[in-house]
């Protein structure tokens, strides 16, 4: 009875212990995103059954793509570059160098708040944000973290066309892929439109959070072209080096994001998504 008591009591320490972070891999350490994925699974099940703590990896990949559950065709690349698909939700995104990936690993009150748990990491990497000198937001009805563009009346007009004329205010289908680097989402801050600076896509299961953010440090961002990034066709992407017009290495940025996902997530008083019951 000793035993299974000091296991219980074990148990009840890490279900309310600090975060964890582990830095997995950067620069010429990238992991695959096969391993971390693999290792992702493996935490998933020791935090289920309170063998670790909540935990937070951190890492950069190679390049990849990957695409959530909600992906469309129309919305890879055209020219038979590999994709991997994978059990998040959201739809397709690039990862790789100079993009500091974190996959929080959170154990959360039944039945879950989704939406919750993503403004809590939109929250942590929008102080970061502001902490470079760079103001960011949330936009309505689409997750991660954005700069705003300018209003649609005072952007530049996009090859010589007035704005009245851009193809993508009438056309649902058009596709920035076929249409030259005037429409490509690496140039939406040149167009001064929104740009999307983190991505984020999640999965839950057994009141267990698994994937996570990718925050754009000092990427490529020509990645993105070759895809719809997020399934979003009047938007477009950008690093918080391009937008604060100067040198930034995740080596920097990196102890910032733990700080502040560290406030967010330990302080957050987390609750269960309220359930409406409808009377019999």
């Amino acid at each position: 009875m000793g035993a299974l008591r000091a296991l219980r009591a074990s148990r009840e320490a890490l279900a309310v212990s600090e975060l964890r972070f582990v830095r997995m891999g950067f620069g010429a350490e990238a992991v695959d995103y096969q391993v971390a994925w693999d290792e992702q699974r493996r935490v998933h099940a020791a935090r289920f059954a309170d063998e670790v703590p909540d935990t937070v990896l951190l890492l950069e990949h190679p390049p990849v793509y990957t695409a959530g559950r909600r992906t469309e065709a129309s919305e890879r690349p055209l020219d038979g570059t590999p994709v991997i698909d994978v059990d998040r939700g959201g739809k397709i995104t690039w990862h790789g160098p100079g993009q500091l990936v974190g996959y929080p690993i959170q154990k959360l009150p039944r039945p879950v708040d989704v939406v919750a748990h993503v403004r809590r990491l939109e929250e942590a990497l929008i102080r970061t944000c502001a902490e470079f000198g760079l103001q960011t937001t949330r936009v309505e009805g689409r997750s991660g973290v954005w700069v705003l563009g300018d209003p649609v009346e005072k952007r530049p007009a996009l090859g010589g066309l007035a704005l009245d004329f851009d193809p993508r205010l009438t056309d649902d289908q058009f596709d920035p892929r076929l249409n030259g680097p005037e429409y490509a989402p690496s140039n939406a801050g040149q167009r001064r439109e929104d740009r999307k600076l983190a991505q984020i896509g999640i999965r839950v299961a057994k009141g267990v959070t698994m994937h996570g953010f990718s925050f754009n440090v000092n990427p490529d961002n020509r990645w993105f072209d070759k895809i719809i990034p997020c399934g979003i066709r009047d938007a477009g992407v950008a690093s918080l080096a391009g937008e604060l017009g100067r040198e930034v290495t995740i080596e920097e940025v990196l102890p910032v994001v733990e700080r502040h996902l560290r406030d967010v997530l330990e302080n957050a008083e987390l609750k269960p998504r309220e359930v409406e019951r409808t009377p019999a």
